[in-house]
C-alpha cells in the first residue's frame, strides 16, 4: 500500500469562492494579520476578530466543494492506497466533498475552544465575546484557529507521517508559512516523491521533485486519475 501525504492551502479552495490572503478586494484585504489572526490582535480587540471569522464561518457556509476536493476524497477511497490529508485550510470543504479524517492543522470555522480549559465544541454560526464555554462555564470561548505565533495541531502525527510517505503533494499552498513550507524538506529527506500542484509556482517550488501549474479543478483529478490508473 503506498502512503500518500497531501498538503492542501488555500489554492484549492479558491475555485469555490473563498479567497486566500493575497486576494484584493476579499476580507483578507481589509484587515491586517497582525489585527485579526494573532493572539496580540485578539488581546487588543477580541470583538473585531470574533467578527472577522464570524464573516468568514458565513462565508465558507455558502460555498461548495470543488472537483479537486472531490477528487482527493475519490482517492482517499482506493483501499490501494494510504492518504493522509492535512490542511491549511479551516473552510470544511474537504468534509463536504467526502474526504475523511482530514488533518486540520490550522484549526476549523466550525469549532469553538475554551481559552481557560481547551474544550472544543461545534461553534454557532455567530459567535459573540465572552461566550460562556459549556464545560468549565468561563466566558472564554473563541474560534478555534491556530493563530501567527501559535503551534498548529497535530504535527507530531504529520512528522510520523512524512517520515513514512511514499509520495508528499502539495496543492494550492505559497510555501510561505511554516511550519508547512517545511514538509517538503522532510519528504525528500525521507525519500517520498514530491509534487506541487499550484496555479503558480510557490516560493518553494525548487525544492519538489516535480510541479505542474494550473487551476486546481483541473490539475487536481488529472493527478488523481492517472494515480488511480496505475
Amino acid at each position: 500500500m503506498k502512503k500518500i501525504v497531501i498538503l492542501t492551502g488555500a489554492g484549492i479552495s479558491a475555485e469555490s469562492g473563498l479567497g486566500t490572503f493575497r486576494d484584493e478586494g476579499g476580507l483578507w484585504a481589509q484587515h491586517r494579520i497582525e489585527d485579526v489572526a494573532t493572539p496580540e490582535g485578539y488581546a487588543r480587540n477580541p470583538q473585531l476578530v470574533v467578527d472577522f471569522y464570524n464573516m468568514r464561518r458565513a462565508e465558507a457556509a455558502t460555498a461548495q466543494p470543488n472537483a479537486a476536493h472531490q477528487a482527493i476524497a475519490k482517492l482517499q477511497a482506493d483501499p490501494r492506497f494510504d492518504v493522509m490529508l492535512v490542511t491549511q485550510n479551516v473552510d470544511g470543504l474537504h468534509e463536504a466533498g467526502g474526504s475523511d479524517p482530514v488533518i486540520h492543522m490550522h484549526g476549523a470555522l466550525n469549532s469553538a475552544l475554551c481559552a481557560a480549559c481547551d474544550h472544543r465544541w461545534a461553534a454557532p454560526l455567530e459567535m459573540h465575546v465572552g461566550q460562556a464555554c459549556p464545560s468549565c462555564n468561563q466566558p472564554a470561548a473563541r474560534p478555534d484557529i491556530v493563530w501567527f505565533g501559535e503551534m498548529p495541531y497535530f504535527m507530531d502525527e504529520i512528522y510520523d507521517a512524512l517520515a513514512a510517505a511514499d509520495h508528499f503533494v502539495a496543492i494550492g499552498t505559497s510555501g510561505e508559512v511554516y511550519p508547512a513550507a517545511g514538509f517538503v524538506q522532510i519528504a525528500n529527506q525521507s525519500g517520498a516523491q514530491t509534487l506541487e500542484l499550484n496555479l503558480e509556482p510557490s516560493s518553494g517550488v525548487s525544492a519538489f521533485d516535480d510541479a505542474r501549474f494550473g487551476p486546481a479543478t483541473q490539475e487536481v483529478p488529472a493527478w488523481v486519475d492517472a494515480l488511480l490508473a496505475t
